[in-house]
């Protein structure tokens, strides 16, 4: 198989900046489609990866997960989509497809273990795999997506994780016209389960330690922002909400929203992955048929779905542009909530770079 070397930026331990390198690529399979990235959105997993914070980082890493791109090649078995179409990839670039998660279209639940975009197995290379910070991608025509036309694909680049983290939770819960729906945080994921979820139908509101956040939330289309350190605000709220989208990426109490749930309501944690403190009380859970729940992404085809709604009610994440030079900067912005709401990477700077050097 022939193996191409291609510009990325990423890093070498838990420690070093993102820099500039090479990494490698597969040629061409059959069923593969060979993308040339135009925008790649920046995730707080991408942070948490190059950094090693949740363990079990492959060195060298290249993070991106919100790639949307134009098709360069494709390969002689491939229908989906053809040179010159706008793609995206999300998360996943592969999975088994034989167990009964990836027959249900739920690959991201893949009982034999999904291949990530980035920090996973290359089954063909044999290395890691290598994400969107970089110049192309080369990817299963399974795994790959088509973008709306009509979506400005910088804006739609977040849409490929923190659409789709947030779409698959109210779609499974049943969100739409008739239920009320909270969110709690609002950033990267927050932002587009507000617009998500009002675009559904649902009532949708915001919990939020910060009423400077409320007009921010309104714009977004929330219908209502709840203060969530304010005893009066929260007491008030007692069994309203028949689904939470917990965005909330650290460890916090998830007590006070819990009390906040309708009978047979549930909170879904889809920003935090650890163990919960204070400890967890279940009274109001069995009192009231309450659930806390977990999520993550979504499958393929739940994931055109999410992006067919996008582009059928113009929905986009709220970006700021940035070069791929800047990614280190960005990353110590995100981590003090410093971006209204999702970094997104020109990757055309990665090549204005080399035409400099």
């Amino acid at each position: 198989m022939e193996i191409k070397k291609i510009k990325a930026f990423g890093t070498v331990s838990p420690t070093a900046s993102l820099t500039e390198m090479q990494i490698e690529r597969r040629s061409i399979q059959p069923n593969d489609i060979e993308i040339e990235i135009l925008f790649c959105g920046v995730c707080h997993s991408d942070l948490h990866t190059a950094r090693n914070d949740w363990g079990g980082t492959i060195y060298p890493a290249v993070p991106g997960h919100e790639i949307v791109g134009v098709v360069k090649n494709v390969g002689n078995k491939v229908t989906k989509l053809k040179a010159g179409d706008l793609a995206a990839v999300g998360c996943l670039v592969d999975s088994c497809r034989t167990c009964n998660s990836c027959k249900q279209d739920l690959e991201q639940y893949c009982l034999n273990g999904f291949t990530g975009t980035y920090n996973g197995k290359d089954k063909y290379l044999g290395s890691q795999t290598f994400g969107g910070y970089s110049e192309k991608i080369i990817v299963d025509e399974h795994f790959v997506l088509k973008v709306p036309s009509n979506l400005d694909p910088a804006a739609a680049a977040p849409l490929l994780c923190a659409g789709i983290t947030t779409w698959s939770p109210l779609r499974h819960w049943k969100a739409g016209k008739g239920t009320k729906v909270a969110v709690v945080g609002l950033g990267g994921l927050g932002h587009m389960a507000i617009k998500l979820a009002k675009a559904l139908g649902a009532e949708v509101t915001l919990f939020s330690r910060s009423p400077e956040k409320k007009q921010d939330a309104f714009d977004l289309g929330a219908h209502n922002v709840i203060i969530s350190n304010d005893e009066g605000q929260m007491k008030a709220a007692k069994g309203k909400f028949d689904l939470i989208i917990d965005t909330v990426p650290y460890v916090h109490d998830v007590n006070p929203y819990i009390s906040t749930l309708s009978i047979s309501g549930t909170l879904v944690l889809v920003g935090y992955l650890g163990g919960l403190e204070p400890i967890l009380n279940t009274v109001p859970m069995i009192l009231g048929r309450k659930a806390l729940a977990g999520s993550v992404i979504g499958g393929i085809a739940e994931t055109q779905e999410m992006l067919d709604f996008c582009g059928k009610h113009n929905i986009v994440s709220e970006i700021e542009i940035i070069n791929m030079q800047d990614i280190n900067t960005a990353y110590e912005r995100m981590l003090k909530s410093d971006v209204k709401y999702r970094f997104v990477i020109d990757m055309a700077s990665l090549k204005k770079q080399e035409t400099k050097s």
